[in-house]
């Protein structure tokens, strides 16, 4: 799936691993990015999050996609900062599940993501 996604790749987003329920994906933090306040836009960190979240989901398998997501900022990352979203699944139920993801600089917590999967059929 990630090997197709355009919008991930052109932010220069790499997946660093994707297995059984759980991925980790990084990006750096460049200079368009960044907003009025000299900060990295918080759509940026929940994308980052969100490609997290769809590799750990659709790592299963079957086509795999976002039921519902929300984010927590927790802290401000900026220009150059390289950034590691880790994806970790909680649950899955009959064709849903819930998957938690942590965006960090280094040590640092950056964000709280959790999503909402759902399978979808292939017809």
């Amino acid at each position: 799936m990630f090997d197709d996604d355009v919008a991930s790749k052109s932010l220069g987003i790499e997946l660093a691993e994707a297995d059984d329920g759980r991925a980790v994906a990084r990006m750096t933090v460049t200079a368009e990015m960044v907003n009025g306040h000299g900060i990295a836009h918080g759509g940026f960190l929940f994308l980052l999050a969100d490609t997290a979240f769809a590799c750990a989901c659709n790592s299963h398998g079957p086509v795999t996609v976002a039921a519902g997501a929300e984010v927590s900022f927790v802290a401000s990352a900026r220009l150059g900062d390289e950034l590691v979203a880790t994806a970790e699944e909680r649950t899955r139920y009959g064709r849903n599940g819930i998957y938690d993801v942590t965006v960090r600089r280094g040590d640092a917590v950056i964000a709280e993501f959790r999503g909402r999967s759902r399978t979808i059929s292939q017809s």
